[in-house]
């Protein structure tokens, strides 16, 4: 269910370790005042505590919030850790990172940029 909200919105990866005993008004907080977004708007905000087992989602879905809650049994999650901010995931970001994958596969082949020629 996570990986079929996250494919059709912007997904934010909020780096850093969070407390998984936050409520929404908690994460909500952590958005508007660590990262200076807004957590109104249509897109699913992704935490995980110290442990790596266990995501939490929050998305604004225009009458109330959505919070979504994923623990995984056999295997953790590769969330970067080096300090608190956003990082905006592309679709295969998300989906490699809810495999339990790094978000960065060195091995993949990376998006050009546009005019970049030899």
């Amino acid at each position: 269910m996570l990986s079929e909200i996250a494919e059709s919105l912007p997904v934010y990866l909020v780096t850093g370790y969070t407390d998984m005993r936050k409520s929404i008004d908690g994460l909500t907080m952590i958005i508007q005042a660590n990262l200076s977004l807004d957590p109104f708007n249509k897109a699913l905000f992704l935490f995980c505590g110290k442990r790596c087992d266990r995501i939490k989602g929050l998305l604004w879905e225009g009458d109330g919030f959505l919070m979504v809650y994923k623990r995984v049994e056999n295997s953790r999650f590769q969330w970067p850790r080096d300090e608190t901010e956003a990082l905006k995931l592309t679709a295969q970001q998300t989906r490699w990172l809810l495999e339990g994958l790094k978000i960065e596969q060195p091995r993949a082949i990376k998006e050009a940029t546009p005019g970049s020629t030899y």
